[in-house]
């Protein structure tokens, strides 16, 4: 796992701690009572259960620790404003070229990465900004149209 920081909106984290919370609580306690019930079936070296519940169990383990990684370096931004493009912006854009319009989110969950080409381009441009996009074919130009916060 990276230790380079993520950067989350609050909702995105309290999202994250919701997630994480429900894993190691009423997840980890189904996982240690499917573990308990397939022991009791009798002999481990064949018991499908048993060892079905015991790869549950590694998944959840992993899920869990994955989670507490990100949210141990993640960095919570917030913005007063919607005049300028950051973290937790919803972002409407034209091609200036062939006038497509697009609207993506600049986010390290689920969204358009601040750090991709695309998010670093529009961090900080203002509605109105053209910005030059690279990519694997060429660049290609965009022209903010509006911003609001997801």
């Amino acid at each position: 796992m990276s230790d380079r920081a993520e950067h989350l909106t609050p909702a995105q984290r309290e999202a994250l701690e919701v997630e994480l919370a429900e894993l190691e609580g009423p997840k980890r306690r189904a996982a240690v009572e499917a573990i308990k019930t397939a022991r009791s079936f009798g002999d481990l070296s064949e018991n499908f259960e048993y060892h079905a519940a015991k790869n549950e169990q590694g998944l959840l383990e992993a899920r869990i620790r994955k989670l507490r990684h990100r949210l141990q370096h993640a960095v919570t931004v917030e913005h007063d404003t919607d005049e300028h493009v950051g973290v937790g912006s919803i972002v409407e854009i034209e091609d200036v070229g062939d006038g497509n319009t697009m609207e993506v989110e600049i986010s390290s969950v689920g969204g358009v990465s601040p750090d991709s080409p695309l998010g670093q381009a529009l961090m900080g441009v203002a509605v109105g900004d053209v910005v030059d996009v690279p990519a694997p074919r060429g660049s290609w130009k965009a022209k903010v149209v509006g911003i609001r916060r997801a």
